[in-house]
């Protein structure tokens, strides 16, 4: 079980929750979470949520949700919870997806597909490692960017596919080989994370680029939530 001590808005449709287990909670950077909801029927829905915070050895951790229209889970966590409740949750897992914090890491996200590469990029930073790792975020519009106080910083670049800030160096359009081949790093292992049609362009285009296949590990996520 773990207490709910926080909840804010990372964008007008994700929140994040800081949540508090009875011990440290263990996560490596790249793993995920279980909430499990059960209702007074006895009716049980259960969805996966990536680890926003970097490990730290504490009971606390942040998972990240983006609210769907017809989610079950997401939906009650954004319009029900609220500080002082608890949740049922099952982890941390996953053990392909992780980065330890020790080598050369290529993260690439879209969208909420941001989330554990956030916890990645936290890692870095929180162990004076920043030049271990290159984030390349492609979001619709600067309203969609996660994080944003936060994520901006010399390891990271962000592609807008719909609306650019203005003074963008980059007009709007879809993730393109010159984004992926200005962040690879040769050697790297690349981690990818977004939806299905996202995750499956940017392997393509890392592919392209000249990354390893065997060097690529993707996370594909759906529609349920």
């Amino acid at each position: 079980m773990a207490t709910v001590v926080e909840v804010r808005p990372e964008t007008a449709s994700a929140k994040t929750f800081r949540l508090r287990l009875p011990g440290p909670s263990g996560h490596q950077a790249g793993q995920h979470y279980v909430v499990r909801l059960t209702a007074p029927d006895g009716y049980v829905a259960s969805r996966s949520y990536s680890v926003a915070s970097a490990p730290d050895g504490g009971p606390e951790m942040e998972l990240t949700v983006e609210r769907l229209e017809e989610g079950e889970v997401s939906s009650f966590l954004h319009d029900v919870v609220v500080p002082g409740d608890v949740l049922e949750v099952r982890g941390p897992i996953g053990g392909w997806f992780v980065w330890r914090g020790e080598t050369a890491a290529v993260l690439v996200g879209g969208g909420s597909g941001t989330v554990p590469l956030m916890s990645m990029l936290r890692l870095a930073r929180q162990t004076q490692r920043s030049d271990l790792v290159r984030l390349l975020v492609s979001v619709r519009a600067p309203t969609d960017l996660y994080y944003a106080d936060e994520l901006p910083g010399s390891e990271t670049t962000v592609v807008y596919t719909r609306v650019a800030p203005p003074g963008s160096p980059r007009p709007p359009g879809r993730l393109d080989l010159d984004d992926v081949a200005r962040v690879l790093v040769a050697g790297s292992i690349v981690y990818v994370c977004g939806s299905a049609g996202f995750a499956d362009n940017a392997t393509e285009l890392l592919t392209a680029a000249g990354a390893a296949p065997g060097d690529i590990r993707v996370e594909r996520f759906g529609p349920t939530g």
